[in-house]
C-alpha cells in the first residue's frame, strides 16, 4: 500500500502529455444565390409593415413553384413564395384555371415591364403594392334577436396579405377583359398603381371601399 505522505512522481522535463487530436473544422455551406426568374434578387427587400412581415416570405428562390407541397397544411401558405402566390391567384378565372405555366410567363413578363418602367426591383414594387392594398379594417355581421348588425373588426395580418394579392390579380384580369393590351401589361400597371396608392387601381379602390364601410359600422 502506497504511503499517503509520499509525493507523486512528476513528469520529466522535456516531456509532454499526449493530447487528443483536434477535430477538423466544420465545412462552410454556401447556399447558391438563386435570384427570382434568374434576374431579381430578394435579399434587400424592405417590408415597412411589421405586422405583415411574417406573412410575406421572400426566401432565396429561383423558380417559384413548390408543386403543391403546402396545399393541405393549415396556415402553410405563409411558407409559400409571395410571387408564387401571385401566380396562383392569376389562375382563379375560367380562362386561366390549371394553366400554371401560362400564369408563370405572365408574371415574369409583368416583372420585366415593371423593371423597365420604374427602374426598381419588381419584387420590391410588388411588396409595396401589397402593403398599400392591404385592408386594415373590415366588417362582420353579428345577430341580436334575429337582426343582423354590422360590426367593424380589425383584419388579421395573414388575411390582409391574402386580400391584397387577390385584388391585385383580380384587377389585372378584369382590366384585360375586352382590352387589346396584353394581360401581362395590365398586371404590371395594376402593381405599379397599387404601389403608389393610386385610386385608379382596382386593389386600392376595393380597399378604400371596405374601410369606408367599416368606418360607418363603428
Amino acid at each position: 500500500m502506497a504511503d499517503p505522505d509520499t509525493p507523486e512522481p512528476t513528469p520529466e522535463e522535456g516531456t509532454e502529455e499526449p493530447t487528443a487530436p483536434e477535430a477538423p473544422p466544420a465545412p462552410t455551406v454556401h447556399l447558391p444565390d438563386m435570384p427570382l426568374f434568374g434576374k431579381y434578387s430578394t435579399k434587400d427587400i424592405i417590408i415597412k409593415d411589421v405586422g405583415m412581415a411574417r406573412y410575406i416570405p421572400l426566401g432565396v428562390t429561383g423558380l417559384p413553384h413548390h408543386s403543391g407541397r403546402h396545399a393541405n397544411t393549415h396556415f402553410a401558405k405563409m411558407k409559400l413564395s409571395l410571387v408564387e402566390r401571385l401566380i396562383n391567384q392569376m389562375m382563379r378565372t375560367e380562362n386561366w384555371t390549371g394553366k400554371k405555366l401560362s400564369a408563370y410567363k405572365v408574371v415574369e413578363t409583368a416583372f420585366a415591364t415593371i423593371a423597365a418602367k420604374t427602374k426598381e426591383n419588381p419584387v420590391q414594387v410588388l411588396v409595396n403594392a401589397i402593403q398599400e392594398a392591404a385592408v386594415k379594417e373590415e366588417t362582420t355581421r353579428l345577430k341580436y334577436g334575429g337582426i343582423s348588425v354590422p360590426k367593424a373588426v380589425d383584419t388579421a395580418p395573414q388575411r390582409r396579405v391574402d386580400l391584397a394579392i387577390r385584388y391585385i390579380a383580380l384587377g389585372a384580369v378584369q382590366t384585360s377583359h375586352r382590352n387589346p393590351k396584353p394581360i401581362a401589361d395590365c398586371l404590371a400597371d395594376e402593381i405599379i398603381k397599387a404601389s403608389k396608392a393610386d385610386v385608379t387601381s382596382f386593389a386600392i379602390a376595393k380597399k378604400d371601399d371596405m374601410e369606408r364601410v367599416a368606418k360607418s359600422a363603428r
